[in-house]
């Protein structure tokens, strides 16, 4: 069952069920003007998947990796849906890209891929804003992947047995489909990302893994509505100015 994490209108932090028009909590049922939707989880790190999906590697002119290409967006990237992403001031190339998010249920090291599914508390979807006038000249991508707001997630946490293996993917700029793909295409599968990543480090609980992107990548600019939709999750929406 989906769930959605919110700030109720007394200030608390809740995680409840969403309906058609909102949401309920215990026998509490708000609208969703009435409530603040905040991102599903809030984790210690989020881990980024680039190039895995074969298109979006053509369209950047590199080869497909041989393993997972990892990086990182610390918690300050963190936002939510309805939120508006601020842009980095300056920067003339900041793009979208629609991924979909894997939520870590618990702390795990050392994962097998046979039971990787076993750590995942649910799936959202995830835009990975980022910088391009900076990620194109730094070697570790802090300046063009780390700005504050830059991974809107949401807006539900849904069970994994919710999102079929080959989930549409998309994501609308201002109405207008302009990335559409289908978790299908993924170079490396869900399973074998968190075996790979948890070779490396320990895992947290409401840790993100963001699994990356299709091709059709864009640039933002001030004003512009985006919609990340993912087949059995949901639509994450956010604006953006600068």
């Amino acid at each position: 069952m989906a769930k959605v994490r919110f700030r109720d209108p007394a200030g608390s932090i809740r995680t409840g069920t969403p309906t058609n028009n909102g949401v309920e909590f215990g026998n509490e049922s708000y609208n969703f003007d009435e409530v603040d939707v905040l991102a599903p989880c809030d984790p210690s790190k989020i881990i980024c998947v680039g190039l895995n999906y074969e298109d979006h590697a053509e369209e950047e002119g590199m080869d497909l990796p041989d393993r997972p290409l990892l990086f990182l967006k610390p918690p300050n990237a963190v936002s939510g849906h309805g939120d508006t992403v601020t842009l980095p001031e300056g920067k003339e190339k900041v793009e979208h890209e629609a991924e979909l998010a894997v939520v870590i249920g618990e702390q795990c090291r050392n994962v097998a891929a046979e039971d990787a599914m076993d750590v995942v508390a649910g799936f959202t979807c995830a835009d990975d804003v980022s910088n391009r006038d900076d990620q194109r000249v730094e070697q570790n991508w802090v300046r063009g992947k780390a700005f504050d707001n830059s991974c809107p997630l949401g807006p539900v946490l849904a069970d994994p047995d919710e999102v079929p293996d080959d989930a549409n993917v998309e994501l609308r700029l201002n109405g207008e489909t302009v990335q559409s793909s289908s978790r299908a295409e993924f170079v490396f599968s869900v399973p074998e990302l968190i075996a790979e990543i948890t070779q490396y480090m320990t895992l947290e609980e409401g840790d993100v893994i963001i699994t990356g992107t299709p091709a059709g990548v864009g640039e933002l600019e001030d004003g512009d509505e985006v919609e990340v939709e993912i087949e059995g999750i949901g639509t994450l929406e956010h604006t953006v100015t600068r």
